[in-house]
């Protein structure tokens, strides 16, 4: 399948990413998404075949997912494709409270480099900003670890706005710019634009990835009052939840709509996506078989019109408003 889209800018560096990735956090994750009940090692390699086919070449990962299991598979599939030259790989380093020290996050990243079986990485994240030590020690440890070859790009995960300016100010000292920040962002859940993230990222030039931008499957129109999901995300999004999205769903569908071609309509998944791209946002679904995956390579190569994201936009901060 070749691709319908331009690759787009990974920050201020000379990296181009998909205007789509894939967030690959299901790989051995068991507590939130139960890797081993339902899916499995099996499943996942015909997503990475998919997912490439259709020209999409940005694959994030992190340390933490499936306890370094997400990395092991995803250096598995790389290696038995031999694709590394067609991807920007990205992984996560979590500054988690004993380790309090920047040699801790280049040892962290060769272990992850070991788990990918890579001699480097093309993004290296700061998984998020809890920690003691400021954002500038391990700006500091950022900017070794493009000097020691580990990575080519460097980027942030859950700043806030002004953390986001001082991890670019302090980046900036060293020649190195800050490519990305990675956040939750989706329909349910607006908070980089309210908080004012959105225009700081963009006026320092820094990509806006969002993660979970299908709020863990919400958004897919699957979960209702009467069917809430498994295990922990049925604790996060219970009856009552469901039931104030349902509007929000209605419209996804009704726009889905009206982009269908040969009786197939976008689904609300797609529309969801697509939302996203438009708000230039870099959306990294998930995926844990070929048909979901297949669902999300279904939200590029075509765009929503201006009045959709207004009437999407306006659905939206009525749900969110009333939680």
């Amino acid at each position: 399948m070749s691709s319908q889209f331009e690759t787009v800018p990974l920050g201020k560096t000379d990296l181009r990413v998909s205007p789509l990735g894939l967030g690959v956090w299901q790989w051995g994750d068991t507590m939130m998404w139960g890797y081993g009940k339902g899916y499995g090692e099996a499943d996942l390699r015909p997503v990475f075949d998919v997912t490439l086919d259709a020209g999409v070449n940005f694959i994030d990962t992190a340390e933490m997912y499936g306890r370094g299991r997400s990395e092991t598979l995803l250096g598995q599939f790389v290696q038995q494709a031999g694709v590394r030259d067609r991807l920007v790989i990205a992984t996560k380093f979590a500054p988690l409270p004993w380790r309090l020290s920047p040699n801790r996050l280049i040892q962290a990243l060769r272990n992850s480099l070991n788990r990918l079986g890579l001699s480097r990485v093309d993004l290296y994240q700061i998984h998020f900003p809890f920690s003691p030590i400021p954002v500038e020690i391990w700006m500091e440890a950022l900017a070794k670890a493009v000097e020691a070859g580990l990575t080519r790009a460097v980027g942030v995960s859950n700043y806030s706005p002004s953390q986001t300016m001082r991890a670019h100010a302090a980046l900036a000292r060293y020649g190195i710019p800050l490519a990305s920040n990675q956040v939750e962002y989706s329909l349910l859940d607006r908070k980089p634009e309210t908080s004012g993230l959105v225009k700081v990222c963009r006026d320092l030039g820094v990509t806006l990835i969002a993660y979970s931008p299908i709020a863990k499957g919400m958004l897919t129109g699957k979960y209702t009052p009467d069917n809430v999901p498994p295990g922990m995300r049925g604790r996060m999004y219970n009856r009552q939840y469901l039931g104030k999205i349902q509007p929000l769903i209605g419209l996804l569908n009704e726009i889905g709509q009206a982009h269908g071609v040969a009786n197939s309509a976008k689904t609300p998944s797609q529309v969801s996506l697509n939302w996203l791209i438009c708000k230039g946002a870099v959306p990294i679904p998930g995926a844990k078989n070929l048909g979901q995956a297949q669902e999300n390579l279904g939200a590029l190569g075509w765009r929503l019109t201006d009045e959709e994201v207004a009437r999407l936009d306006e659905a939206s901060d009525k749900v969110n408003s009333s939680q």
